[in-house]
C-alpha cells in the first residue's frame, strides 16, 4: 500500500466517537451534588455573561464530572453550557471516562491533527451554542493550548473562571466532607504501618512502600467502586527531612535519626495528609528543645482555626511564637492550606492558605490543615526538618480536628 493509499485510508476515519461501552459506573458522589456543583458553575458563567466553560484542569474536570484523566501528552476536557457537560477524551482511552464521568462524553481519535478542538466545536454544536465569550482556566492552561482555543472558536473572547472556580470549591458540601474524613482516617492507618516497620537498617523507600500497601487496601475496601490510584507516602530520615516534599531514598535509618512520616491517601483525587516528626532513639537536647517549640506552634495552631478568622492573622500570631525563640528564618513554608481535589501535580485552592498574603475569612465547610515546620542546616545542633500536620473541618461554632494520630515527643520517640 502506497503512502498516498495510507493518507487516504486515515483520512476517512472517524474524527469523533461516541462510545458508551458497558454501562455508568457509581461515582465518588450523588448525581444531586454534580448538578449542586455544575449550578454554581453556571452562576459564575451567568455573573460573566459566558456561553460556556471549557475546563481543561485535572483539578477543575474532577470536580464537576469526576473523571480524573491520565494526560500523556494528549488533551482533555469538560465542555459546560446552560443546558449539558460534556467531557472530551482521547480515544486511548475508549469507554472509561463516560464510564466514570457524570454528563455526556466525546472522544477524539488520533487521525487528524487537532482532532481534540473539533470536539469541542461539536460539544457546542450538539447543545445548540454559538458562543461569543468562553470561560477558560488561566490558572492551568498553557498559553499555546489557549491560543489554539481561541483559533478554532473565531472571534470568541476567552474570559479566566479559574479563581471563581476555586472559591467555589474551597467550601465543601456534606458529602466531600465525608470523602476527606475517611481520607485523613486513612492516612492515620498508614502512619500506623509506618510506625510499626520503622527499624534501624530499614530503608526510607522500604518503610514508605509499607505505608502506601496499608493506606491502599484500606481505600479499596472503603470505595470499591472507584479506581484505585496516586496514593503515595514520602518517608524521610536523617538530613532528608530538611524538605517537605523529599522524596523517599535507599538511605537506611541509623539510631539517633529524626524522622518525617508523610502519608497521602487519595481517595477518588481527594487528597488528604498525615506528617509527624519522629526520632529513632531518644533525640539530644537542642533537637527536643526544637521540637517541643514546633509542637506549641501547632497547637496554636489548632486552636485558631475557628470560623472567622482571618488567614494572614493566623499566620502572624504564629510567627510571634518562633520570633520568640529566634526561629523565624528557619520556617519554610505557609502555616496550612485548604484540601479537596489536589495532589502533588495538580490542583491548589491558592485562596485558602494560612500565609501572611492571604486575607481570606474562615468559613463553615472550608477544610484546612494545620502544619508548620521549621528546618536547621546540617551541622547545626538540632539538624534536621520538624512539622508536624493535622487536618481541620470549619464548622458552625468552631472546628473539628479529623487527624487522630499522635504527636510530639509523647507518641513519637520509636
Amino acid at each position: 500500500m502506497t503512502t498516498a493509499n495510507i493518507a487516504t485510508n486515515i483520512s476517512e476515519l472517524a474524527r469523533l466517537k461516541t462510545l458508551h461501552n458497558g454501562s455508568k459506573q457509581q461515582l465518588t458522589f450523588s448525581d444531586a451534588e454534580f448538578e449542586r456543583r455544575l449550578s454554581g458553575l453556571r452562576q459564575i458563567m451567568a455573573a460573566n455573561s459566558l456561553d460556556a466553560v471549557i475546563l481543561t484542569s485535572y483539578h477543575g474536570i474532577k470536580y464537576y464530572s469526576d473523571f480524573l484523566y491520565t494526560t500523556f501528552g494528549r488533551n482533555y476536557a469538560l465542555v459546560v453550557t446552560a443546558s449539558n457537560s460534556t467531557t472530551v477524551t482521547a480515544n486511548i482511552d475508549a469507554g472509561m471516562p463516560w464510564r466514570t464521568s457524570y454528563g455526556e462524553n466525546i472522544v477524539y481519535t488520533d487521525w487528524q491533527r487537532d482532532n481534540f478542538f473539533y470536539g469541542l466545536q461539536e460539544a457546542l454544536k450538539r447543545d445548540g451554542v454559538k458562543a461569543s465569550r468562553i470561560g477558560v482556566e488561566d490558572d492551568f492552561l498553557p498559553g499555546r493550548t489557549r491560543q489554539q482555543i481561541a483559533d478554532t472558536f473565531d472571534g470568541v473572547t476567552l474570559v479566566d473562571v479559574s479563581v471563581d472556580a476555586m472559591r467555589q470549591r474551597m467550601i465543601k458540601s456534606a458529602e466531600e466532607i465525608e470523602v476527606i474524613k475517611h481520607g485523613a482516617r486513612i492516612g492515620d492507618l498508614g502512619g500506623e504501618a509506618i510506625k510499626a516497620a520503622i527499624s534501624e537498617g530499614i530503608t526510607e523507600y522500604e518503610v514508605a512502600l509499607i505505608g502506601t500497601e496499608a493506606m491502599v487496601h484500606e481505600i479499596a475496601k472503603t470505595f470499591p467502586h472507584r479506581e484505585v490510584r496516586d496514593t503515595w507516602v514520602w518517608f524521610q530520615s536523617g538530613i532528608n527531612t530538611d524538605g517537605a516534599h523529599n522524596w523517599a531514598t535507599t538511605r537506611k535509618l541509623e539510631s539517633g535519626d529524626i524522622l518525617s512520616l508523610n502519608c497521602f491517601p487519595m481517595t477518588s483525587g481527594y487528597y488528604t495528609a498525615l506528617e509527624r516528626t519522629l526520632f529513632l532513639g531518644e533525640p539530644d537536647a537542642r533537637s527536643l528543645e526544637l521540637w517541643n517549640i514546633n509542637v506549641e506552634v501547632h497547637r496554636r495552631g489548632l486552636e485558631l482555626i475557628k470560623p472567622g478568622a482571618v488567614c494572614q492573622d493566623i499566620a502572624a500570631e504564629l510567627n510571634e511564637i518562633y520570633i520568640s525563640h529566634g526561629l523565624l528564618p528557619n520556617r519554610t513554608f505557609g502555616y496550612g492550606h485548604s484540601f479537596g481535589v489536589l495532589s502533588h501535580y495538580y490542583g491548589r485552592e491558592a485562596g485558602l492558605e494560612l500565609r501572611e498574603d492571604i486575607d481570606t475569612v474562615l468559613e463553615p465547610g472550608m477544610v484546612v490543615s494545620m502544619e508548620p515546620m521549621i528546618t536547621v542546616a546540617d551541622g547545626q545542633p538540632g539538624a534536621g526538618g520538624y512539622r508536624e500536620h493535622d487536618i481541620l473541618v470549619v464548622g458552625e461554632n468552631g472546628a473539628e480536628n479529623i487527624t487522630k494520630f499522635g504527636f510530639g515527643p509523647e507518641n513519637n520517640i520509636i
